[in-house]
């Protein structure tokens, strides 16, 4: 298995993202909370990176709601039934860990299911970001929850923007 990575720019700080064999496997923050190791990268090398950095500048350019690249996430049957999951919710909606607890058919799993959010080894393309709490409060991300936020108002629907007061 051959690794690679590149590094690229967002309006969120540089994502580095990370193929085996040529298929993503990675996206990661600046500072991103139980991120890989440096050495775990493999080398740094731009080629093979094209699409997966067009699909991003879409996506932060507004004109992208729905990734479309192979992914070869790396995580035990739980977590990737998790992402699954999360790869379902549609651009501007949110779901709650509970909800995604409900799905997978055991409520009492939310608290797991929010460690799976964590350990997504894909950010912003399977977007762990569209979860918050029961309350609707933003809780854990391993970008940080400015991120968070940022990735969410990013996706919030004009309409929706409008009709808030502030």
């Amino acid at each position: 298995m051959a690794r690679t990575h590149t590094v690229i720019a967002s309006p969120i700080g540089d994502l580095t993202a990370v193929a085996e064999d040529g298929v993503l496997c990675g996206l990661y923050f600046e500072r991103h909370q139980r991120g890989p190791k440096l050495e775990d990268l493999g080398a740094r090398d731009a080629s093979g990176f094209d699409e997966v950095r067009r699909q991003l500048a879409e996506y932060f350019a507004g004109e992208r709601t729905v990734f479309d690249l192979p992914l070869a996430a790396h995580g035990n049957e739980f977590q990737r039934q998790v992402w699954k999951l999360l790869e379902e919710i549609p651009f501007g909606e949110t779901r709650t860990y509970g909800d995604l607890a409900r799905e997978l058919g055991d409520a009492s799993l939310a608290q797991a299911v929010g460690a799976a959010c964590g350990r997504n080894p894909v950010s912003v393309i399977v977007p762990c970001h569209r979860v918050v709490a029961a309350d609707g409060s933003l809780t854990g991300y391993a970008g940080g929850l400015e991120r968070k936020r940022y990735l969410l108002d990013l996706e919030e629907p004009a309409e929706r923007k409008a009709a808030r007061l502030f």
